[in-house]
């Protein structure tokens, strides 16, 4: 179930009667890049990728010239990432290719 966060993206509602889900338990790391690539310019895709992350309700953002990072609650991420890839997509990009990593603090980082 989708219900509004605290940053006005749609996050996964409920762990039902058997208490929270996993997923609402771990912290997750997106990268994510957008294409195609300007070189002289960041392209409007790229730009409003960028936005969607640093406007969340998120730990960590990484802004970089090939590349950008997010941490932050599982939902907060999921969230982001479904945001990101309408919006940039809307915004005229033809590509995007990103990672979620599930981060766990006691056994580092693993591949979701």
């Amino acid at each position: 179930m989708l219900s509004r966060g605290p940053s006005g993206l749609s996050v996964l509602g409920g762990g039902g009667a058997g208490g929270a889900r996993y997923v609402e338990r771990v912290r997750l790391k997106v990268e994510f890049t957008t294409e195609p690539f300007d070189l002289d310019e960041a392209p409007r895709h790229a730009v409003v990728a960028r936005e969607v992350a640093q406007n969340a309700d998120l730990d960590a953002v990484d802004v970089g010239p090939f590349g950008n990072t997010a941490e932050g609650g599982a939902d907060e991420v999921l969230a982001v990432v479904q945001s990101l890839l309408r919006r940039s997509l809307d915004a005229g990009a033809d590509r995007i290719s990103l990672q979620v990593t599930v981060v766990d603090a006691e056994q580092g980082e693993r591949e979701a």
